[in-house]
């Protein structure tokens, strides 16, 4: 009796010591991914919000995609918000989803994924950061002011004026550029997150819900005068050309990151498929 309990309290000493180490190993992993994902969209937002004294030409370059959308018959942004100002609730609805289902619904479905989903949960939080950084580069390079700033007052900043909620508050201004509206990642990431929700669940109403976000988005930002039309269609292609990277990394990158680590030390990283 003495001898089998002799050789259970071993295994049961390797078995504690195997969960402490798998424990420690994720503690360490998502410790290092916040980290990643908080430091990325800090210099995200610190970047994109250090060319804010661009005024004359982020209204030049406004005026030619207005100039853009009359020539393709598409400048429908005026009528469009008329319709809306006239009615309230249609305003409270459009500036929540312009305002709620925009980074906070990123962060929420974000740590959704990356517990349950870790697959999906890479390949957005790529396809993301990977889009912003594209995005950053037109902001510089093109700076375009929106709608609601257009000195013409024909649109209205409906979030401003009817919710007093604003991504321009004064203690996030250091992080904001007024002239970052093309391309519109409002749109570009809601159809990332609604994708990524349509692949991550079998729920019929989640799956819905994952499809009509980007649509409802779309909706949002032209309804506020956040955006004019053009710059969706310059979202939907920059995150295009982030899920793109976002596939080949998955495919290429972190395979050869893998056997480098493997080869070098020894050991392989967790698939980022898991």
């Amino acid at each position: 009796m003495e001898h089998g309990q002799a050789m259970i309290a071993p295994r049961d000493s390797s078995i504690a010591r195997a969960i402490e180490t798998v424990r420690r190993r994720r503690v360490f992993r998502d410790v290092f991914e916040i980290t990643l994902v908080a430091l990325a969209f800090l210099f995200y937002f610190i970047v994109r919000g250090s060319v804010v004294d661009r005024h004359a030409e982020a209204l030049r370059n406004a005026n030619r995609i207005i100039d853009i959308e009359r020539a393709l018959g598409i400048f429908w942004e005026p009528r469009l918000q008329e319709v809306v100002l006239n009615r309230r609730p249609l305003v409270d609805l459009f500036n929540f989803i312009y305002f709620w289902l925009d980074f906070p619904l990123i962060v929420f479905v974000g740590l959704a994924l990356y517990f349950f989903r870790q697959h999906q949960y890479t390949v957005a939080r790529d396809a993301i950061l990977l889009s912003g950084a594209i995005a950053l580069i037109i902001y510089n390079l093109f700076p375009v002011m929106p709608p609601r700033l257009m000195p013409t007052g024909e649109f209205v900043g409906t979030i401003e004026k009817y919710n007093q909620l604003s991504y321009q508050a004064q203690s996030m201004k250091a992080f904001v550029n007024p002239y970052a509206a093309v391309p519109s990642l409002h749109f570009g990431w809601a159809m990332i997150i609604g994708g990524s929700i349509v692949f991550a669940t079998k729920n019929p109403l989640l799956r819905a819900f994952g499809v009509l976000l980007p649509w409802a988005q779309m909706a949002a930002i032209v309804f506020t005068a956040n955006h004019f039309i053009a710059d969706a269609f310059a979202g939907l292609i920059v995150c295009l050309a982030g899920i793109v990277l976002a596939a080949a990394m998955q495919r290429w990158v972190y395979p050869a990151v893998a056997a480098f680590a493997e080869r070098r030390w020894g050991v392989r990283p967790a698939a980022s498929s898991t």
